[in-house]
């Protein structure tokens, strides 16, 4: 390949990228698999495990807070570098204090504990997505988005399986909580390294401008509704087909546990990291739009070797082979949907709006695992890999009508403004916040419910109705642009 695209990975850069990825996936599977492996060793009641597993609602929420670290600059190395040392401090102190506690007799200090820890790694994540959209000029997102996946995914396989593997062989629970701990002081030496975004770019004067002008921003925009439907359905059909991978390779075609285990985490990780990677290099050669069509149609294709597994004689080389096709695509487009993230944000309002717009990309993924179930069910393991790649099918049309919008926002660095149906959008708006609103309330009150404080019996409904009201707002939303885009080109 042409030395000109490898031109980032000569940089300084591409290794503070690389480390700042790694600092970014390291807590998270120590406040999730790993915490509960140790309380599951410790003989912790399966009620308590699952309830730590609220604690993950930070990553989800993280949009709430991320207005603070646009409008507010530490005393010390910048607005970026500023928060993103308070919080490596801050997740360095906690998690080597972690290893100073036992699950048998100190559960609650475990517990705040863990939640400081996904608070503060929600709080990484925030400022460094908003430092690499700052930094990164347009022709090089793809292939920061690609390095910073990658030490992503290092940082979660050495706080995940390297991690238990340690703490059973060597080092105990404890000792390998203070290990993590001590992997997180290169993470800031990196930061210390890094360049601070230059002072250009104009920071929020009030919190009332940091919480209100991110969305008057984004929404103020040409296509931003369709658009936020784009980032819900990217990635939809990828989420289908991973949601039961695992479930779909024991039992649906008969493969063992340590087979499984072998192939689809590590070698399907590998793949991976090896999409990622080439997908950022092509992505100096393809536009934005491009890129996202071509990885989009692999994505989709990519499951059909899943489909063909269901209908085949089992054999461990054609699950090989369809992991890594299906992982290898992912990691592309992968690299891809970040770059567009990041296009999609105001270096004003970055980690406001990029913690919104990734908690959107999150809901399929999320929520996907329910209907997959159900699909299986109902009819059967062949159809559904069918049908997740018609799943992908919706996230490239809307690709296509949002064409114009994203190849002028990377021509020109900015957004068409809207100018029409004014009134209606503002009502499509009122609608999604009160969704999200009924959404929090309901997430607060499932909180009160699981430590024994109230006992309410419509959470199922306030849920329902959540998700039923900022539906509405999404829909109407959509339907404003597409009246809005036929009647530009009238």
């Amino acid at each position: 390949m042409n030395s000109h695209y490898l031109t980032l990975f000569r940089q300084p850069k591409a290794a503070i990228l690389l480390i700042l990825g790694f600092a970014s996936g390291l807590p998270l599977a120590l406040t999730s698999g790993t915490l509960q492996a140790w309380m599951t060793v410790e003989n912790i009641d399966l009620k308590t495990i699952g309830f730590f597993s609220l604690v993950g609602q930070a990553y989800v929420f993280k949009f709430l807070w991320s207005p603070l670290m646009d409008r507010y600059t530490p005393p010390f190395s910048g607005r970026r570098r500023g928060w993103l040392l308070a919080t490596q401090l801050l997740l360095l102190i906690s998690i080597a204090a972690m290893g100073f506690l036992e699950p048998g007799t100190q559960l609650r200090w475990m517990a705040a504990l863990a939640v400081v820890i996904a608070f503060c790694s929600a709080s990484q994540d925030i400022v460094f997505d908003a430092w690499k959209t700052d930094v990164l000029p347009a022709e090089e997102r793809g292939t920061g988005a690609a390095i910073s996946v990658l030490g992503y995914r290092l940082g979660m396989l050495v706080s995940g399986g390297l991690a238990l593997w340690l703490a059973d062989r060597w080092l105990g629970w404890q000792g390998m909580y203070w290990l993590m701990a001590a992997l997180l002081i290169p993470c800031i030496i990196a930061t210390l390294l890094a360049p601070e975004p230059t002072d250009a770019i104009p920071i929020p004067k009030t919190l009332e401008q940091a919480i209100a002008a991110p969305l008057r921003d984004f929404f103020g925009r040409n296509n931003a509704w369709l658009i936020l439907l784009l980032i819900v359905l990217y990635k939809l059909g990828d989420a289908f087909a991973v949601s039961l991978t695992t479930t779909f390779l024991i039992r649906g075609v008969g493969f063992d546990a340590g087979e499984v285990g072998a192939i689809n985490k590590t070698l399907g990780l590998l793949a991976t990291i090896v999409g990622a990677l080439y997908g950022g290099l092509l992505m100096q050669r393809l536009s934005l739009f491009r890129a996202l069509l071509i990885f989009g149609i692999l994505q989709g294709v990519s499951n059909a070797g899943y489909w063909l597994l269901s209908i085949t004689d089992k054999h461990i080389f054609s699950m090989a082979a369809a992991v890594f096709f299906e992982n290898l695509c992912g990691g592309m487009g992968t690299s891809a949907f970040v770059a567009l993230l990041m296009t999609l944000c105001n270096k004003s309002f970055s980690a406001t709006q990029f913690a919104l717009l990734s908690a959107l990309s999150a809901v399929g993924r999320v929520y996907v695992g329910p209907v997959a179930g159900w699909f299986v069910e109902t009819h059967g393991w062949s159809s559904f890999y069918l049908f997740s790649i018609a799943a992908a099918v919706p996230g490239l049309l809307l690709l296509l009508v949002c064409r114009q919008t994203l190849e002028y926002t990377r021509e020109s660095g900015n957004f068409l403004p809207r100018t029409h149906y004014r009134g209606a959008y503002g009502l499509a708006l009122r609608l999604l916040l009160a969704g999200c609103g009924l959404f929090a309330l309901w997430l607060l009150l499932l909180s009160l419910n699981a430590l024994d404080y109230t006992r309410l019996t419509f959470l199922p409904e306030l849920l329902e109705a959540g998700v039923l009201v900022a539906l509405c707002g999404v829909v109407l939303g959509g339907l404003l642009d597409f009246l809005a885009l036929r009647r530009a080109r009238l």
